[in-house]
């Protein structure tokens, strides 16, 4: 979701969960801390998310195994989960290691067919999600495809798929060319479009301009860019434009996200009361 450009005061906010997973990602994970929910309400408030949002936000992570209540006399903290921790990880992982531009790719394929019977659509529909999640895009009917080799074990746990689905790891052939397939399985220009509009949003003289601090910079910031990345299938670099958005678009966070970061880690700071867990 984007917030408008540099001239709307009024943009549009993130889901709360959405700002909370970035929130508790900076200032939480491998804290070994809990925070108490009253000051998690007041950097909320910078972001224009209300006390009610906040608090039904906690109690529903808490309520997935999200988060873990510690009480320190009248007062309420939150810290995370091993669940959580494992969550937040990904993310991590996602925003600084995987990034939104692949350099690496050794020109193999993930392959996932699988021929499933209408007695099973619902499972059917949750493969396809889950594929999707995970950077997979539609070759043909019931042919999946990846860029590189890609650990589908976490994907199809649960489904109870058994020889309804095959995974291949291949090359393009001839007179098959690997730009094809990534022009057949993937809406190059719909990912295109979601880089542009992170880069309307940020790559500004000065982005955000009616947000009150960085600290709700670098949290709109980052959720922005979690969201995007979680979208995009990961495509070689070289199988795409030369101008390809992507690449603007993760040095512009790179670049806000270091400017942001040692100004909101003091307004944090002075706002955020923690507990050792």
């Amino acid at each position: 979701m984007t917030h408008g450009g540099e001239d709307d005061q009024t943009a549009p906010t993130p889901r709360p969960q959405s700002l909370m997973f970035s929130f508790l990602g900076i200032y939480v994970l491998h804290r070994d801390v809990a925070v108490y929910s009253g000051s998690v309400i007041d950097v909320f408030a910078r972001l224009g998310v209300s006390e009610e949002a906040v608090r039904s936000t906690l109690a529903r992570m808490a309520k997935r195994n999200l988060l873990t209540r510690h009480r320190d006399g009248r007062k309420v903290y939150f810290g995370l989960t091993p669940h959580a921790v494992e969550v937040l990880e990904d993310g991590r992982r996602r925003v600084w290691e995987t990034g939104a531009v692949n350099r690496d790719w050794d020109g193999t394929w993930t392959v996932v067919g699988f021929s499933i019977p209408d007695s099973r659509r619902s499972t059917r529909h949750d493969l396809r999600s889950r594929l999707v999640w995970h950077g997979f895009g539609l070759l043909q009917s019931g042919v999946w495809i990846a860029p590189g080799a890609k650990d589908v074990t976490g994907v199809l746990a649960s489904l109870d798929l058994g020889d309804h689905v095959t995974v291949l790891t291949a090359r393009a052939s001839t007179p098959t060319e690997a730009a094809d397939l990534v022009g057949k399985a993937f809406d190059v220009e719909q990912i295109a479009a979601r880089h542009r509009a992170f880069l309307s949003q940020w790559d500004v003289p000065r982005p955000l301009p009616g947000a009150p601090d960085d600290l709700a910079r670098q949290l709109l910031l980052h959720t922005d860019w979690l969201q995007l990345v979680r979208q995009d299938p990961h495509l070689p670099a070289e199988l795409l434009p030369v101008d390809w958005p992507a690449i603007q678009a993760e040095r512009t966070f790179q670049t806000l996200a270091q400017r942001y970061e040692l100004p909101a880690a003091a307004l944090a700071a002075a706002v955020l009361d923690t507990l050792a867990v």
